[in-house]
């Protein structure tokens, strides 16, 4: 027959202070200790009443664990990180100016519209005499900061809107959640093509405001969903029958252990909005000037020549879908390696 704890018992209540601790997450556990870089101290009673102390695991280091075994996610960081270092290394990487049509003079529209390779150009030159490897290199670096700038302004349009709707509730989160349902009812593509067709001249900041609006609900949605979690956590409601302020409990409590799942699919929104913009670029609403290229626009460019000259098409097509995998893979396994589920 079990024992009902007594309420003025101080062993029961630790015990029930004990357990409130152990519902804030997998970053604390019930009589841990904090220690340097995340970890935690377990401590145990053995059966002769000594204790002993070891060193327990956080949850970002078992991730981490998990991460650095799985060859899915060392794919996609390879991809990645040799993504960003070609982007950010792309003007002294380059080996020609992509602006500059060096064989210009071997253009003949009849007879050879499209030069094809030779030394120097290991992948011949487009229609305008100008590099092709030397344009899908400076290329990266225009998608790179199309994808991120796309994904940090719908991140913070969504962290602000699910914060208000999974922090207040009531009518703010139903005001909040249609607007979002309407948005989501939508098609990406198709929203973010209407907000740019908008715009009365296209331009990079034009393909990254469209693509930010279509991400904001997608981030709203997830961390409304997260916040609500919390706030029927124990740790909270502890701290709102102690008196901590509503800010106090949304900012310290509630939203960083929302967080995680956001901050994952942040990796996959990366994907998506270069696509996104790739799309944008393609059907002639990014940067008209074509002196700074990008890898969208260059698809767009080489349908004129898509039968006789495939390749033109096919080196920044294939660019585009190996680097959107790239974030995709690493996405994908940050989310299994976050799961709870997952790590039992």
């Amino acid at each position: 027959m079990s024992r009902v704890p007594n309420p003025l018992n101080p062993n029961s209540k630790k015990d029930r202070i004990d357990s409130l601790a152990a519902t804030a997450g997998d970053r604390h556990r019930s009589g841990d200790h904090a220690q340097p870089g995340g970890g935690v101290a377990v401590a145990t009673v053995d059966d002769a009443g000594h204790v002993e102390e070891s060193t327990g695991v956080s949850l970002l280091a078992s991730a981490w664990r998990r991460l650095r075994r799985n060859p899915v996610f060392l794919l996609g960081l390879a991809i990645t990180t040799i993504f960003v270092i070609v982007a950010i290394f792309a003007p002294w990487l380059a080996p020609h100016d992509p602006a500059k049509g060096l064989l210009i003079t071997e253009v003949r529209q009849q007879t050879n519209p499209i030069p094809a390779a030779r030394p120097g150009f290991p992948l011949g030159a487009d229609n305008a005499g100008r590099d092709i490897f030397s344009r899908l290199i400076v290329g990266s670096r225009q998608t790179l900061v199309v994808g991120v700038m796309a994904t940090l302004f719908g991140f913070l349009g969504g962290l602000t809107l699910g914060t208000l709707a999974g922090a207040l509730g009531g009518w703010v989160d139903s005001l909040v959640m249609r607007i979002v349902d309407v948005m989501l009812s939508i098609p990406s593509l198709l929203l973010a093509f209407s907000i740019a067709a908008i715009a009365a001249r296209p331009s990079q900041w034009t393909v990254i405001i469209a693509i930010a609006v279509v991400q904001v609900p997608v981030f709203a949605r997830l961390l409304r969903g997260s916040m609500l979690a919390q706030r029927a956590s124990d740790h909270v409601l502890a701290a709102r029958a102690l008196g901590v302020k509503r800010s106090a409990i949304v900012f310290r409590h509630m939203l960083p252990n929302a967080m995680g799942p956001v901050i994952v699919q942040a990796t996959l929104v990366v994907a998506t909005s270069i696509i996104d913009a790739a799309a944008l670029s393609f059907l002639g609403l990014g940067n008209p000037d074509d002196r700074q290229p990008e890898w969208g626009q260059m698809l767009g460019a080489a349908q004129r020549f898509i039968y006789d000259y495939p390749a033109l098409a096919i080196w920044p097509a294939l660019c585009i879908i190996v680097v959107a995998l790239g974030f995709t893979l690493m996405g994908e396994s940050l989310r299994e390696a976050l799961d709870p589920k997952s790590r039992r």
